[in-house]
């Protein structure tokens, strides 16, 4: 629903840690369950956690104590295999099914006031008559505004179950109007395709932003559209991309590899190896092709990565990625929780494991992501640390790459230094760019609502110095220091994009967002330099 955070520049290893898993699809589950699972005899852990119960001298959640006892020994195989509650299970569950139940609002918290960016098309908010920039006043007679609200509570108070239903008091866009809706929730559909358009007569641009259940029929919406019209290079955008289902990913490859070239395998210890061929002919097997990675490419993103780089399908460009190759199968355990299992690894087609060392502690697995900001990995290509110990060879030109430590780009492209600095940086942590961009919108609706199209937008409008300096003393009114060595021309040139692109959000969704902040993404622009070549 709120996709504000969706547009920061980058993500650390927090969110990184929540988003990288699956992949991998087991049959006979039920079998497994019953042999891994078996409820005869008695354990160490049973009888401790039942003297606990009888014996210990405070109250104690015996139900908490489980659940941590199992998250530590999970932790302590390796960073991916985890134990997940039911809450989270519900939560998790929802993102990569592609869908949840609620009203059908993406919105943003506006001044402490819940502001609709827009109504999903189609769904039951749109429907009752709800458009963009409404304001949430009360939510079933309860105040929602001025009260200090949170994503966390506005989503509590809004989703529930199909067939429910919410009373909502709205102040009308441009109105002191409130108007009372009951709606009814239903299933919404969750996007994992963020965008997809032209950027010129014969290139494309896709930006995927997870492999979810969906992810496949998505891409083959916007790769049909794109072919149509004259497609002859894609740029792939991989970037923060933390992955997600496998079967996914290789069924974008195999739109994009010809003959039955392998894909990706996988292997265990109790698990044979198995691979993942192309087995039919793809809509784009002759196209160029351009992948874009960074640090935040994880799992699935790097099994396409890697099957591009090693049969030189394509260029990779960016900065390494994360380096997971463990494969997870998913264990329920009836009550609604469930176990992800390290069951095997996947493989590259040219033999490497981009899974990177995890013999220390979890804390430090994840750490490394920030650690290559430290070391200047993502500032210089000279920083990178590939592991010597892994060489091979791509398939067909014999290049050299690496295995065990991600996915080294052919073509690095540094992080943009422009996003560092304080200004930038208390800006986005405060969330202001959205806020200022969607209520300039709401005041020039009329002037904006002209530009009949992104492309059209994006080439006409300009974010002048007045809106400029009125953006600033919007940011001081908001308590953002006034030091004025923080004011880069840098940093203005960058964020005068970022709010051009949310005016474009607020008017088009996220396929309007990205056709503006794409074009002075300096990582989209080296990629049409070698489209061209």
């Amino acid at each position: 629903m709120n996709m504000n955070k969706a547009f920061y520049p980058f993500l650390f290893a927090a969110i990184l840690a929540s988003g990288m898993y699956l992949g991998y699809k087991i049959q006979d589950r039920n079998a497994a369950r019953s042999k891994v699972f078996s409820t005869e005899g008695s354990s160490k852990l049973d009888y401790i956690l039942r003297l606990i119960d009888a014996r210990y001298v405070d109250t104690v959640d015996q139900q908490k104590l489980y659940d941590d006892a199992i998250a530590k020994m999970l932790e302590d195989l390796d960073p991916h295999s985890v134990y997940l509650p039911p809450i989270q299970m519900s939560h998790e569950a929802e993102i990569m099914e592609g869908n949840f139940e609620g009203i059908g609002i993406e919105f943003a918290i506006v001044n402490d006031t819940i502001q609709v960016v827009t109504p999903i098309s189609g769904g039951p908010s749109e429907q009752v008559g709800v458009s963009a920039g409404d304001k949430i006043i009360k939510i079933n007679d309860t105040l929602a505004a001025g009260i200090k609200i949170t994503n966390e509570m506005v989503m509590k108070k809004l989703k529930g179950p199909k067939g429910s239903v919410v009373k909502v008091t709205m102040q009308k866009n441009n109105s002191k109007k409130q108007v009372t809706y009951t709606i009814k929730r239903d299933k919404i559909p969750l996007y994992s395709v963020d965008a997809g358009f032209m950027l010129d007569g014969k290139t494309g641009y896709i930006k995927i932003n997870r492999f979810a259940k969906t992810t496949y029929e998505e891409f083959m919406v916007k790769l049909d559209t794109l072919t149509r019209r004259g497609m002859t290079g894609l740029i792939l955008d991989l970037r923060q991309n933390p992955g997600g289902f496998m079967d996914q990913a290789t069924s974008i490859l195999d739109e994009l590899l010809d003959g039955n070239k392998t894909m990706v395998y996988t292997e265990g210890r109790t698990f044979a190896k198995t691979y993942e061929k192309a087995r039919k002919s793809g809509m784009f097997e002759e196209g160029k092709i351009v992948v874009l990675i960074d640090e935040g490419s994880a799992s699935a993103s790097e099994i396409i990565a890697g099957a591009v780089q090693d049969w030189d399908r394509g260029l990779l460009i960016g900065r390494r990625t994360f380096g997971k190759g463990l494969v997870q199968q998913e264990y329920p355990l009836g009550d609604g929780s469930s176990v992800r299992l390290t069951i095997a690894k996947y493989y590259t087609p040219s033999g490497r494991s981009i899974q990177r060392p995890y013999s220390d502690n979890v804390e430090s697995y994840y750490e490394d992501i920030n650690t290559r900001y430290k070391d200047g990995e993502v500032f210089s290509q000279d920083s990178i640390k590939n592991n010597t110990k892994q060489v091979y060879k791509t398939l067909v030109k014999g290049r050299t790459v690496y295995g065990g430590g991600g996915i080294t780009p052919d073509i690095f492209m540094p992080l943009d230094t422009s996003m560092f600095n304080p200004l930038v940086n208390e800006i986005f942590g405060r969330g202001l760019l959205s806020e200022f961009a969607y209520a300039y919108y709401d005041k020039q609706k009329a002037q904006l609502d002209a530009y009949k199209s992104a492309e059209q937008f994006q080439t006409s409008f300009a974010v002048s110095p007045a809106m400029y300096a009125e953006f600033l003393q919007y940011c001081y009114a908001q308590g953002v220091a006034k030091d004025a060595a923080t004011y880069s021309e840098a940093s203005r040139a960058y964020l005068s994009m970022r709010i051009k692109a949310f005016i474009a959000r607020r008017k088009w969704n996220t396929n309007g967002f990205y056709q503006v902040a794409v074009r002075d993404d300096k990582m989209v622009q080296r990629a049409l330099l070698e489209l061209k070549k």
